[in-house]
């Protein structure tokens, strides 16, 4: 059951994310979401939400289902998807579905392979682990690129990652559209109202759509079920991270005991060699023994000898 303190719906389920970006009816805070994450770099007017269940050239070939397909006022071609939990072959799946959008514009007959830019962009609830010590960035933008020279070597091909667990910014530090946006994927079903800083036509739909009073009893029952399955993503999510944490203190501690127990025996052995070698010396330097004798068999220093 939805808990009864939510006004809002939280983005990052699935029913929440397609409701926010997924409908035409919503086409405009996509569009405002897609413009702030550009900054300029593109703008975006229209888009059209297309088919999000592509198929292979064959029964055989695997389909690819996307949360969000569109194509904009200027024919480029945007895939967003949403993922909660981290994957081990999720880059893999991202180019993997940037080549329904690419393969969908050749044109029959003559075509001089000119392509439309297509961008795949993935919102996620995790960071990738590599990115975790290294690198705080939330938005990683991918492009392919000479390896010797560095530049860019195709514009028309773009991968955009954005990490949401790394976005912590309190609203009153949030001073770009973007990061606004970001907010409020992160914290729109903890709040109970819309926040002064978010003014705007964008944030009043935004929220609008967003209010759980709203829906109708076929909605709401769509959202329950996708809040339940994402509170036990996060939950399996949540306990495999304490047993994981458990377990390496555990082989931790086995580690360290280890590690300890040989480390004991080597200083024991080490001490145990030296207090012979001292017991030798002194033998030794009784008989009359040569000091550069004594200590090429010993291995002793000179004040060690001197003082026994």
């Amino acid at each position: 059951m939805i808990h009864t303190g939510e006004r809002y719906i939280n983005p990052l389920t699935d029913f929440g994310f397609k409701r926010i970006f997924g409908t035409p009816f919503n086409s405009d805070l996509l569009i405002g979401f897609l413009n702030a994450l550009f900054d300029g770099e593109r703008v975006i007017k229209e888009v059209s939400y297309k088919n999000s269940e592509h198929f292979g050239y064959n029964e055989s070939e695997r389909k690819a289902v996307f949360d969000v397909y569109c194509t904009t006022d200027t024919g480029a071609r945007i895939i967003v998807e949403m993922q909660n939990v981290y994957q081990e072959f999720y880059k893999d799946r991202s180019i993997y579905y940037s080549t329904f959008p690419i393969a969908e514009q050749a044109k029959k007959g003559d075509w001089n392979y000119e392509l439309n830019d297509v961008y795949t962009i993935g919102i996620l609830n995790f960071a990738f682990p590599e990115d975790k010590k290294k690198d705080n960035r939330v938005t990683k933008i991918v492009k392919l690129m000479d390896k010797e020279t560095k530049e860019v070597f195709y514009e028309k091909l773009t991968y955009i990652y954005v990490e949401l667990e790394k976005f912590n910014k309190p609203l009153e530090e949030c001073k770009s559209l973007y990061e606004k946006w970001l907010f409020c994927l992160r914290n729109m079903s903890n709040l109970l109202e819309r926040p002064a800083e978010l003014q705007g036509r964008v944030f009043e739909r935004l929220f609008q759509a967003a209010e759980i009073s709203k829906f109708n009893s076929r909605e709401r029952r769509a959202y329950e079920q996708s809040v339940n399955a994402y509170r036990d993503i996060k939950n399996g999510m949540d306990s495999a991270r304490k047993e994981g944490l458990q377990k390496g203190i555990k082989q931790g501690l086995q580690q360290g005991l280890q590690q300890g127990i040989k480390q004991g025996l080597q200083q024991g052995i080490r001490q145990g060699e030296h207090n012979a070698n001292l017991k030798n010396a002194k033998a030794m330097k009784a008989m009359g023994l040569p000091f550069e004798t004594i200590q090429k068999i010993t291995g002793l220093t000179r004040e060690e000898i001197d003082n026994l």
